[in-house]
């Protein structure tokens, strides 16, 4: 007969609750508790009911043990109950590394506690564990119990349910509900042995020997073999993640691409950690069949085409290899087909990364350009202006900014100096009742608070067979402090997201001055937005009419610049102004979706006749 769910107290929820608060529940002066097993522990929330008590002596046969990072091992009760919202695993932490192994019968004894990956403000959920344990092997080689096989059909298509609002929208206390939504069935699984059979592969090897795949084929799926993230509430359900358990020194982790095949059985106890929440930590690893995904070429713009692209080359600095060089240069002329013009992101100073008080960017552009023009490209010229030392975010000393690159060939550039880290550029009525800059290169509102330790625009003015295209390369406030899609909040707080809407604002402002001016006048805005096409900073960037976001205008399978944890969205936008009429537009893939990257983000391409 299944042990009865203890229940939990009063004095066991105080603790509960203050622990919380430290990111870790473990020790507490609450009695022994004897005679539990398992599933007792994990209970039918998120929160063991045991939390802050001893335990004595709870059974189990060990299903994984990690030697490396939280260093521990999995256990598994062979009795299970009838409760589908209780795990048969838990997580024991031990420290160092541990001295059972996968197979031996095991007696646990020690303090039940909620650890929380990252920490209390990471929104993380925690994990059930047993710390500062005594370990009584009873046997070994035993037979592992049987693993539960997850399944496109086992996995709710419901991710999460609301949140408590009395707990600040917290799931932490809702019982489980594993048949209803995505996360309470992972929760119910947690420490437990799971497996997977044959599955596609939705997010890249990482530098962290990590992929992501899908259990449910048909789930938004993309054309070339991702899984799109195309709202807030497309959460896709069937990504998992998927670590070794076998340190890498021993056995390399396979390098996978989107759209790859995670064949065979992949099996291990189900963990959840702070960079992505549920994940298999395999004992036993399915093989990599090649997808055969190959990276994209936009095509040639006709003579009377401006091509407009931007890319987000990740860092770039002297220091870098020159294959790293090489290589985003080979993009920028096999796979964008030579721009008129790019708008670059992550140029960062002729030092990099090396906090000396150096701004300047000469030698990197030198260095990029001259890849470039080896690689067959035009002699691109550039454009930009020097930040503040450390007063544009990014790594500290890199000093990032945004820069124009333009082929002179078939575009010029309009200078008008004067503009520098501080000082605004306006817009101006020129000749002929145009729009013109005061500044160009110049940099939009840059006094504003919502740039704050954040890129400033950058607005060019360029003429094209005769015509004026304004064009206002952006890098916006990154999504860092949200919280994750497998947040115990739910919705989960996006805290980040208030930034880039007074950003959006800004941008939308100096747009809507220059369309007051001119309203027939060509604008782009464009760059890593660090947002999606459906968010409130793009809405806010479109408000009035004032601009479209171009990436709309591809079927929405396929819009996407970016992979994060499985999924496939859109961070990188090029918008247009409504007298930039008919116009061809082209998310172009070969960096997010590939273990090997230049860059993790792909750029995109904008194509019309001024």
């Amino acid at each position: 007969m299944p042990s009865p769910a203890v229940p939990r107290t009063a004095a066991v929820a105080a603790v509960v609750s203050v622990a919380l608060a430290a990111g870790l529940l473990a020790g507490s002066s609450a009695a022994s508790a004897a005679g539990i097993r398992i599933h007792d522990i994990q209970g039918t929330t998120r929160i063991s009911p045991l939390a802050g008590q001893q335990v004595t002596e709870v059974p189990g046969i060990v299903t994984g043990v990690r030697t490396y990072g939280s260093k521990g091992f999995w256990f598994q009760d062979t009795q299970a109950d009838d409760n589908p919202a209780t795990s048969e695993g838990v997580f024991v932490f031990t420290g160092s590394a541990p001295t059972v192994a996968v197979g031996d019968s095991v007696l646990v004894s020690g303090t039940v506690g909620e650890y929380i990956p990252g920490g209390t403000s990471s929104g993380n959920q925690s994990i059930t564990q047993i710390a500062k344990p005594t370990v009584t092997v009873v046997s070994s080689g035993n037979a592992l119990p049987a693993p539960v096989t997850i399944t496109a059909r086992s996995v709710p298509s419901a991710y999460a349910p609301a949140g408590d609002a009395a707990a600040g929208n917290s799931i932490n206390a809702l019982p489980l509900a594993p048949g209803t939504y995505a996360l309470d069935y992972y929760e119910s699984l947690e420490g437990t042995d799971v497996r997977i059979g044959t599955s596609r592969v939705v997010g890249a090897t990482d530098p962290y020997a990590e992929l992501w795949v899908t259990v449910k084929p048909s789930e938004h799926r993309t054309p070339r073999g991702g899984t799109l993230y195309g709202s807030y509430t497309a959460q896709n359900t069937g990504r998992l993640q998927i670590q070794q358990l076998t340190p890498l020194a021993e056995k390399p982790f396979p390098k996978a691409n989107v759209g790859d095949v995670l064949s065979g059985t992949t099996e291990g106890p189900l963990d959840f950690n702070q960079f992505g929440g549920y994940t298999i930590t395999a004992r036993t690893l399915g093989t990599v069949t090649d997808g055969g995904l190959k990276r994209e070429s936009t095509r040639k713009q006709s003579r009377g085409e401006l091509a407009v692209a931007t890319y987000n080359v990740e860092n770039l600095d002297p220091s870098d290899p020159q294959e790293k060089f090489d290589a985003l240069a080979a993009a920028v002329v096999n796979n964008l087909a030579s721009p008129d013009i790019v708008a670059l992101e992550e140029i960062q100073d002729d030092n990099g990364a090396k906090n000396t008080g150096i701004v300047t960017a000469g030698e990197t552009l030198k260095k990029f350009t001259a890849a470039i023009a080896a690689a067959g490209g035009p002699a691109y010229e550039w454009r930009s202006i020097d930040p503040e030392n450390n007063k544009d975010g990014g790594e500290p000393g890199g000093n990032i900014r945004q820069v124009f690159l333009f082929n002179p060939e078939r575009v010029s550039f309009t200078d008008r100096p004067g503009g520098d880290a501080k000082t605004a550029t306006a817009v101006v009525k020129g000749g002929q009742g145009r729009a013109a800059l005061t500044l160009s290169p110049g940099r939009v509102d840059p006094a504003n608070t919502a740039w704050e330790n954040s890129r400033k625009p950058l607005a060019g003015e360029f003429t094209f067979r005769g015509r004026t295209v304004f064009v206002i390369a952006n890098h916006f406030g990154s999504k860092g402090g949200d919280e994750g899609l497998t947040s115990h909040h739910q919705p989960p707080s996006r805290s980040s997201e208030t930034k880039r809407l007074q950003q959006a604002q800004a941008v939308n402002a100096f747009v809507k001055d220059i369309l007051k001016t001119d309203r027939c006048a060509d604008v782009l805005v464009l760059g890593d937005i660090n947002d999606f096409e459906f968010s409130a900073t793009t809405t806010a960037l479109t408000d009035g009419g004032a601009l479209y976001p171009a990436v709309k205008s591809l079927p929405r399978r396929q819009r996407y610049s970016y992979v994060y944890q499985g999924n496939s969205q859109v961070l990188d936008q090029i918008l247009t102004s409504p007298a930039v009429g008919d116009f061809s537009y082209d998310s172009v893939h070969i960096n997010a979706e590939f273990a090997d990257q230049n860059s993790d983000h792909d750029p995109q391409v904008l194509r019309f006749r001024p």
